[in-house]
């Protein structure tokens, strides 16, 4: 899914608009699918695997879009595309990250069991 947006480039690989990063984001329509197709074709490992969904590190993405028509749940949204409805996983991304911070890999940190945002909302 490709999108006609003018994006400004801060320095290779990082999107910036309206001065905040851009990334894509992970959506409702993964939590408690967890496909893992996303992690597989991200070639700078910055897909963490949360306790219902997975979540798009913003530090460390580099917004190759390689994830999104990976994803069969067509949950993967390039940020400034998010429908209005959608918006609450903006910040539940980055909420996910506090405490965690950019630890340079997902592999490295492994599942976490912690979700945020709409995901955290619905555990039991």
């Amino acid at each position: 899914m490709e999108s006609s947006r003018a994006r400004s480039k801060a320095a290779p690989g990082r999107t910036v608009l309206k001065g905040v990063v851009v990334a894509y984001i992970v959506t409702g329509g993964c939590m408690d699918v967890l496909d893992r197709a996303c992690i597989k074709v991200c070639p700078v490992d910055c897909i963490y695997e949360g306790g219902r969904m997975m979540y798009v590190n913003v530090d460390e993405c580099i917004d190759c879009g390689a994830c999104e028509p990976a994803c069969p749940a067509e949950a993967i949204y390039f940020e400034e595309d998010l429908p209005e409805e959608l918006r609450a996983f903006s910040d539940a991304t980055r909420d996910f990250f506090t405490g965690l911070g950019s630890p340079g890999g997902a592999r490295k940190l492994g599942k976490q069991s912690h979700d945020a945002g709409p995901a955290a909302s619905r555990n039991a």
